[in-house]
């Protein structure tokens, strides 16, 4: 089992920045990929960014790509995504995602993973 706590949620103007953090617990060397979704009210949920763990790499959807970025704390078994020039269209539950399966890449779609938390809300006024 893998532990999920996110944090670091909030409400911010539009052009400004926020930094999730995603703290892992629990059996960690089992996590291959690490990634962020969020969801929006009525919306289907979405990728975001993703971290590979044990091949490497990173990924990072067109929407959020010059504005976004993900990083590691291997130390601290933390990941996270530092969001700048926020947009409120950004508003979102934001939820981190562990995928334990061992393979290169990072996967986008959410059946992949299999650990979730609870999510931190952000939102983005205008």
């Amino acid at each position: 089992q893998v532990q999920l706590l996110e944090s670091g949620g909030g409400l911010v103007q539009a052009g400004g920045s926020l930094r999730l953090s995603c703290a892992a617990s629990g059996r960690t060397l089992s996590i291959n990929t690490l990634a962020w979704f969020r969801q929006a009210p009525g919306k289907e949920r979405e990728f975001v960014a993703g971290i590979n763990f044990g091949y490497g790499g990173s990924s990072h959807a067109d929407s959020v790509k010059g504005r976004f970025s993900i990083s590691r704390d291997n130390v601290k078994n933390t990941v996270y995504l530092q969001m700048n020039s926020l947009k409120p269209e950004d508003t979102a539950l934001y939820y981190c995602a562990v995928d334990g399966t061992f393979r290169p890449g990072v996967r986008s779609d959410a059946g992949s993973y299999g650990y979730w938390g609870q999510g931190t809300q952000v939102t983005v006024s205008s």
